[in-house]
């Protein structure tokens, strides 16, 4: 790991925690960090919350993994891409308690590393509250390794994995 077991410096926020880290994001959707970093802003408008390049509209998601072995999740923080009209109405209710607004479909914007996925990532979103990002689910039947590691959790084994991969540690 970069640093030792015992703790971990933030990627996001630059401190140092105790632990091995429980959690990993994605600053921007895949295709908007592809775009070199002196057009970025001429052709994406973003925020910590949402972003618009062009017609696509995403916005920033939680993907939670249950861990098998203890309490808790591996949390991946991810941008689900969604139509006009479902952000247009994730800004109407950004600030309200949206726990009773249906779910909403989407297409995953990032392909988290430790993962073979396909191209096409559907996905349906679950609104929270203000202070929560909309949380990830994926339909019924999907059988990717992510969606079936959603359903079942992950070992500690695998969780180590996921570290590597994501460079948390080293092999």
């Amino acid at each position: 790991m970069k640093g030792d077991l015992a703790s971990y410096v933030c990627e996001t926020c630059g401190r140092t925690h105790s632990g091995l880290p429980t959690d990993r994001a994605f600053k921007l959707p895949d295709q908007v960090w592809a775009i070199p970093e002196g057009e970025r802003r001429e052709r994406a408008k973003w925020t910590s919350d949402l972003c618009q390049m062009g017609d696509d509209y995403f916005i920033r998601s939680f993907l939670p993994i249950p861990f098998k072995s203890r309490e808790g999740h591996f949390g991946w923080g991810v941008w689900v891409k969604v139509s006009w009209p479902v952000f247009e109405r994730y800004l109407q209710i950004y600030e309200q308690d949206a726990t009773a607004e249906p779910k909403v479909d989407g297409e995953l914007a990032n392909h988290p590393t430790a993962y073979e996925l396909p191209n096409s990532v559907p996905v349906i979103l679950r609104f929270g509250t203000p202070s929560q990002r909309p949380v990830i689910e994926f339909p019924p039947g999907a059988a990717h390794p992510l969606a079936q590691e959603q359903a079942s959790g992950i070992s500690d084994a695998r969780y180590h994995e996921i570290l590597i991969a994501v460079g948390a540690l080293e092999p």
